[in-house]
């Protein structure tokens, strides 16, 4: 079977992790199904210096006319400081050499803050976001568009293709019934944003626990991934008076990942609103967990439909109230547990979002 070749072009590495090429790997993986070929390039501007990566873009790109290539954007991955000046000017060295041009925006939101360094960070991320989408051939968005403040007049370029969680789950994911665990309650945290938005996590994350210790015994609270940690020092001495079996692992190779999120019975994730993007929280979704979050502008269908407890961030005390619901009562447990996996095989799995990028290539050429 001959298959047509997709290139997805990456900018700078992740540490320690790279969210963004494990998800062209996983993408590739099931693109094959589809007719598709993805081969993953980097243009290595941190190691060459933008002139010499440019050069060098120059002439791979005289061999991928005709093929898509798949820019993945994040403002990070294209400047140290998220200042992404330089990516039209790669975007149009793509387009000048004939291939058909596309966008992954996995940042479809400029960068926040209340700093003059902050404000001038987000005019230039915004008029390179937009300069992108007025270059490319087509994009995708990882949120739906209408969700998408800065985008007007050029919704038709756009398809919106949720992320999936950059884990071996779909069908490694055993069922938690047979796991002997059901001694204790498992929550999981998977991520733990680092400094001060890291510092609020965990007071969040000790706060609900805690509450949730009171009112249910034989509790677990597994804690993985990155900044997990360095935060355990911190969770040691805040549950140092609490009977709760506190587990902190970091960052895990992926297939360890699901072990650990699958003998767990419920996730909660307080890393910003959840929504289509946010692959620590669809990782719970693709392991069956129920998935405790708190909604935001981004929050709409699909992630709506999996098995979402949403808490309000204004109601004092409301995410332990939610927690407590989910551990205690397990008609409901299971119910958003089922939510969830109906809602991974439609929309988040591999093979769905495959199937969504081969149309959207298909249709645009």
């Amino acid at each position: 079977m001959i298959r047509q070749r997709v290139i997805a072009l990456l900018g700078r590495r992740d540490a320690p992790t790279d969210a963004v090429e494990e998800y062209c790997r996983y993408l590739g993986e099931a693109l094959m199904a589809e007719g598709f070929k993805l081969i993953i390039e980097r243009a290595a501007w941190p190691e060459r210096g933008w002139n010499r990566a440019g050069r060098r873009l120059r002439r791979h790109a005289k061999r991928w006319r005709g093929a898509w290539v798949l820019v993945q954007y994040t403002a990070l991955a294209w400047s140290m400081r998220g200042f992404p000046l330089r990516f039209p000017r790669l975007l149009r060295i793509l387009k000048a050499a004939g291939v058909h041009l596309g966008v992954v925006f996995h940042d479809v939101e400029p960068y926040g803050g209340t700093r003059v360094i902050d404000r001038l960070r987000r005019r230039v991320q915004l008029c390179t976001m937009r300069k992108a989408l007025r270059i490319c051939d087509a994009a995708v968005f990882t949120v739906p568009i209408e969700k998408i403040s800065w985008i007007k007049n050029q919704r038709g370029k756009g398809c919106f293709i949720p992320v999936g969680a950059n884990l071996p789950t779909a069908s490694k994911a055993n069922s938690r019934k047979g796991i002997l665990t059901r001694d204790k309650l498992s929550v999981a945290v998977f991520g733990i944003t680092g400094g001060e938005l890291g510092r609020k996590e965990i007071e969040q994350i000790v706060e609900a626990v805690r509450f949730a210790a009171a009112h249910a015994s034989n509790l677990r609270l597994i804690v993985l991934g990155r900044n997990a940690l360095s935060a355990e020092v911190e969770l040691r001495e805040r549950f140092q008076d609490c009977p709760i079996e506190l587990h902190v692992l970091g960052v895990l190779p992926g297939e360890d990942v699901v072990r650990s999120l699958s003998i767990s019975d419920v996730l909660l994730f307080v890393r910003g609103h959840i929504s289509t993007r946010r692959g620590s929280a669809i990782a719970g979704i693709a392991c069956g967990l129920p998935v405790i979050a708190c909604a935001g502008s981004e929050t709409a269908a699909p992630i709506t439909e999996a098995g979402l407890a949403l808490f309000s961030p204004q109601r004092k005390g409301d995410l332990g109230d939610v927690l407590v619901r989910v551990l205690k009562d397990e008609h409901y447990r299971a119910e958003l547990a089922q939510r969830s996996w109906v809602a991974q095989r439609q929309y988040f799995s591999w093979p769905a979002i495959a199937a969504r990028y081969a149309a959207f290539m298909r249709g645009v050429e």
